[in-house]
């Protein structure tokens, strides 16, 4: 990508959580700077989701992202690399998405015991996720799994699998591959099966609103106009559903070929939603919706699916702040 922005001769300092996963996916976006000849400073900062072993549910949406926006805001950083699937759907003021770097594979992964898959998984067999969108596609599935809540870094995660204290554990596939652990995957598992996080694979890149120098570096270098389209139409069904970071929902958008009216090739963006139904009882209903759209529509696609999944009986999904996320 050509960079079209004027450098600036400062020192960039980046933001970042201290996870392995985190300096990996911040590492990026600082080489991407360091060839273009920017000096760069990468700065740790501990979040209350860094400190707490508490389920994200109960300790709030933007867990994970508040304390690097709030570093940003007050000139500690320059810069703030995120897992863009963190970040609370509402904008944040003096704040600026400066680029959306090019998604990594955003499906979801099994590791389990035996190298076996999904379906190999016998009825009872325990299978952790921190996440309440896989556990409930998990039991929608009708595997007889006993999923278990579980918290804590990959090797954390994965350290229960090869331990013996569960089965299988799912993870984000995206996040094992930036820190080149692949080998340990099982399965890597259909979207029809598990129908990811909005934004899963894909990082943020924020600034603040009058840094116009480095947002128009960052965007120049490192902005994938596919993967902003893409994940803007699944976080606008996500903010249409009230739903938080850590609420049951999943969506994934693809940028495909379509013909138009004339017969001529054009690209659009279709959407698939997925939201879950009957989370305090045993019994999951998994309600679907997808639907297509030009891409400059993507933010009225999102809503269109949200629009479905809520005459499904999404209505009663619970949203930032509320319990039983």
């Amino acid at each position: 990508m050509t960079m079209t922005a004027r450098t600036t001769t400062r020192t960039i300092r980046i933001g970042t959580r201290g996870s392995m996963l985190a300096l990996a996916q911040t590492g990026a976006v600082a080489k991407a700077l360091e060839r273009a000849g920017q000096r760069v400073e990468v700065v740790t900062i501990s979040t209350p989701g860094d400190r707490s072993s508490a389920p994200i549910a109960e300790i709030g949406v933007g867990v994970f992202t508040s304390a690097l926006r709030e570093a940003l805001v007050q000139g500690r950083v320059d810069v703030a690399v995120h897992s863009y699937k963190d970040l609370p759907t509402t904008p944040e003021p003096g704040i600026a998405l400066a680029a959306v770097p090019q998604r990594a594979d955003p499906r979801d992964a099994l590791i389990a015991r035996d190298g076996l898959t999904l379906a190999e998984l016998p009825p009872g067999s325990t299978v952790g996720t921190g996440s309440p969108r896989r556990s409930a596609q998990l039991r929608g599935l009708g595997l007889g799994l006993e999923v278990v809540p579980i918290r804590g870094n990959i090797d954390t995660r994965l350290g229960k699998v090869f331990g013996g204290e569960l089965d299988a554990v799912v993870l984000a596939r995206a996040g094992l591959a930036r820190v080149d652990r692949l080998n340990v995957i099982t399965e890597t598992l259909d979207p029809i099966q598990l129908l990811p996080a909005p934004a899963q694979g894909a990082l943020a890149v924020e600034t603040r609103v009058d840094d116009v120098d480095v947002e128009h570096l960052l965007q120049s270098l490192v902005d994938d106009e596919v993967t902003r389209v893409a994940v803007t139409a699944e976080r606008a069904m996500l903010a249409a559903l009230e739903a938080g970071c850590s609420a049951p929902v999943g969506a994934l958008a693809d940028v495909v070929e379509d013909l138009d009216e004339s017969g001529s090739v054009v690209e659009r963006v279709s959407l698939r939603g997925v939201a879950a139904a009957g989370l305090d009882g045993e019994a999951v209903e998994i309600l679907r919706a997808s639907a297509v759209a030009e891409k400059g529509e993507v933010e009225q696609l999102g809503r269109d699916v949200a629009a479905e999944l809520l005459e499904l009986g999404a209505g009663a999904l619970p949203g930032p702040g509320r319990a039983a996320q």
